[in-house]
């Protein structure tokens, strides 16, 4: 995809550049040319006044020096004059052949005749005696003068804008294709039995879309097998009514050979119905592990649902509440109960520790290697940030036990994160959430973290308790005011 993206950026920008340079070339050339032919034109009319004025040689001689604006010996004048042959009179440098200024004279305008190394300018002027032709003489080189410099640059140009092109297509080639592989990476090694392996969903609306749809099916196989495994438990657990009754059957068939080979059958199956259910149990446990520690949950999913859970109560208290970067699918590597737990002791603090009507906001933000969760509130703010995040240190003086950070601390380690504490721009307390997406602590990220709580911070609430919650249901429960301690 990526060398058919730089292929057709190639063919079109070589289309467009030889569509517009090639005329632009021949324009330059023929202006070029123009501008010789106009130059010797301007010569040849200054010389006009003079021709009406006297056919004397001596003037005519002292009027062509005059005249000449570049090199010399490159004008001429062809007079008429009288006398025994009736040949004219010729002035100056002259190269177009007699036939040539007969024909011009015929004519009686400018004409250009053919001349070793160039042309010849040859403009009619009346005189006295009849018609005097004055000869203009245009190199070869004045005729492309600056037209190969006009095409160099206009070569460099085009040059410039086809690698140019090229080079956007390929960084938007990499911005599409590395998704996709990505997608692929996570089809093959799902195939190989990874069932804990997840696409991030970025890229292109379309490979978005298809990485959502790729996890969802990640996610409804794990179900899958989990159901399947406890079906296989379920139905070994019904078989141990039957073989209690024959064992019953088989301890009271007395002694003997076939009564022994009946006990030792009915053992072997007991035991291979333990190990059926043993087997069950333990790939169903794997199962679930790796999926939750490895794929995780979609943080603006839970966000959504948690915040749905504490509409009512801010509806309740008039508190105005913002969330923010919820629209659109936030995967971490973290299980969804835990994150909700995590949620709740930092919305239960907001609520316990803060007074009525207190604004606060829930923003979350996609730092690339980390996803980074805010919740700031408009409060008091905390005396103590680092006794805070100690179990029995930071709570006041109503019988608190802390502010139940440790557990948010523990998600956010566990990721390889932390959770920093500070002042918002609301005024009271932020708490940070930094869960890394790759396992290492990023710490160049806690600046952009920094940067995001001012970028974030200086947006403007709205006014009323009731509009702040995205997909907040006004039928929701309401939690109590105790529940983050």
């Amino acid at each position: 995809m990526r060398w058919a993206l730089v292929k057709v950026a190639l063919a079109v920008t070589t289309m467009v550049v030889v569509a517009f340079a090639v005329p632009l070339g021949l324009v330059v050339k023929e202006m070029a040319s123009d501008r010789a032919y106009s130059n010797a034109e301007r010569q040849a009319a200054a010389l006009g006044p003079v021709l009406a004025i006297t056919t004397d040689r001596t003037q005519l001689e002292r009027a062509l020096a005059s005249a000449e604006t570049g090199p010399g010996g490159r004008i001429g004048i062809h007079v008429p004059q009288g006398g025994k042959d009736g040949g004219p009179a010729e002035i100056g440098a002259r190269r177009a052949a007699p036939s040539d200024v007969a024909a011009a004279i015929r004519l009686g305008r400018a004409s250009i005749a053919q001349v070793p190394g160039g042309t010849s300018l040859l403009q009619p002027t009346a005189v006295a005696s009849g018609i005097a032709v004055v000869e203009v003489y245009v190199p070869d080189d004045a005729l492309t003068n600056g037209v190969a410099t006009s095409w160099a640059v206009l070569a460099g140009v085009g040059l410039a804008l086809v690698i140019g092109s090229v080079a956007v297509a390929d960084r938007l080639g990499t911005r599409m294709v590395r998704p996709a592989e990505r997608l692929s990476a996570a089809a093959h090694d799902l195939g190989r039995g990874d069932l804990g392996v997840r696409v991030r969903e970025d890229g292109p609306k379309e490979l978005r879309s298809a990485a959502s749809a790729f996890n969802a099916m990640a996610d409804q196989v794990v179900q899958l097998l989990t159901n399947e495994r406890e079906l296989a438990a379920d139905l070994s657990h019904r078989l141990r009514t039957p073989l209690t009754v024959l064992r019953l059957n088989a301890a009271s068939l007395g002694d003997g050979p076939a009564a022994e080979q009946t006990r030792a059958a009915v053992e072997q199956l007991e035991r291979e119905v333990d190990q059926i259910i043993r087997t069950a149990r333990a790939q169903r446990e794997h199962t679930a592990q790796a999926a939750a520690s490895v794929a995780g949950c979609d943080a603006a999913e839970v966000i959504r649902d948690r915040m749905d859970f504490w509409s009512a109560l801010s509806e309740d208290e008039g508190r105005t509440v913002r969330v923010a970067g919820v629209d659109r699918p936030v995967r971490v590597p973290v299980a969804r109960p835990d994150l909700a737990a995590a949620l709740d002791a930092m919305l239960g603090n907001v609520f316990r520790h803060t007074p009525e009507g207190t604004a606060f906001a829930v923003d979350v933000h996609h730092a690339g290697d980390a996803v980074i969760v805010l919740v700031s509130d408009a409060g008091p703010g905390i005396a103590d940030p680092a006794a805070a995040l100690r179990r029995g240190h930071g709570g006041g003086g109503d019988g608190s036990t802390g502010l139940g950070l440790d557990i948010v601390r523990r998600l956010a380690e566990s990721t390889g994160g932390d959770v920093r504490i500070g002042r918002s721009v609301l005024g009271g307390t932020e708490v940070r959430v930094w869960l890394a997406l790759d396992g290492r602590r990023a710490h160049p990220g806690a600046r952009r973290g920094h940067r995001l709580r001012r970028r974030i911070g200086g947006r403007v609430f709205g006014t009323g308790g009731r509009r702040a919650v995205r997909g907040a249901a006004p039928g929701g429960r309401s939690p109590g005011r105790g529940a983050g301690s």
